[in-house]
């Protein structure tokens, strides 16, 4: 494939992870483009500092990062919780809500870098690729998206990984743990390696947030702690202690 794009800016949507820190670098090697990154924190992004020095090591020429944590908990998580917003009336939506966001931050540095594409790194087979698009296509249809894990690409999760260190891409996944893990402030979502197997049940390293799908509870914490709703959104929560704290107050 020719360097068809030399020149051309294309915008993409970050997370740090290994497929969009690999589509960085086959960005710009394969069709020329140079790519600047979007990154939008969702509440499980992390030092953004940090994702930026990664994007840069990763072969961008510019990353952009943005705290969209209130944004996405007024905007998006409240609502959704009102509606009781459940996908087949069990699964509550997490990724799924971020990505209508993620792809308005994408249009912003898209138009803020007078770039005439963007680029993601979904795959073929699941919502995301169609979350993106059609948001991406509401906002600015004269934008055209590159979706290089969709066709272009073309690598396994081991060939990304052995390709990552070709080419000095710092990245956390290993061959023998190589799940690909989308977090925000709402939930958390897990894919790949084992997982990909609807018949085997997942094992017990995937569990981070809860243990077998009970939560985690740390050290002074209590089951007795309870949540007061004002208007369907959380206000605040009291424990059986009398002690009380407001993780974001309901406006």
């Amino acid at each position: 494939m020719s360097k068809q794009y030399a020149g051309e800016t294309c915008v993409l949507a970050y997370s740090g992870g290994l497929d969009t820190s690999v589509a960085v670098a086959w960005l710009r090697e394969t069709l020329g483009f140079e790519v600047v990154t979007c990154t939008g924190d969702l509440g499980a992004t992390g030092d953004l500092d940090a994702v930026q020095r990664k994007a840069i090591a990763s072969g961008a020429r510019k990353a952009i990062v943005q705290d969209a944590r209130e944004i996405f908990l007024r905007y998006f998580v409240w609502p959704a919780l009102q509606a009781g917003a459940l996908y087949e009336d069990r699964y509550p939506l997490a990724t799924a809500l971020g990505r209508p966001l993620l792809a308005k931050l994408l249009v912003d540095a898209a138009r803020a870098e007078n770039a005439r594409f963007v680029a993601h790194g979904c795959t073929g087979k699941g919502n995301d690729q169609v979350r993106f698009e059609l948001a991406v296509g509401a906002l600015a249809p004269d934008l055209t998206v590159i979706a290089p894990m969709r066709g272009g690409m073309n690598m396994t999760r081991d060939e990304e990984i052995d390709y990552a260190r070709k080419h000095g891409i710092p990245v956390e996944a290993t061959k023998k743990s190589p799940y690909s893990v989308d977090m925000n402030l709402w939930g958390r979502s897990i894919e790949a390696g084992v997982l990909e197997d609807p018949w085997g049940a997942p094992p017990r390293d995937v569990f981070q947030w809860t243990v077998d799908g009970r939560p985690r509870r740390g050290a002074g914490e209590t089951a007795r702690d309870r949540d007061r709703f004002r208007r369907g959104r959380p206000g605040h929560a009291r424990r059986r202690e009398g002690g009380e704290h407001r993780p974001c107050a309901a406006p």
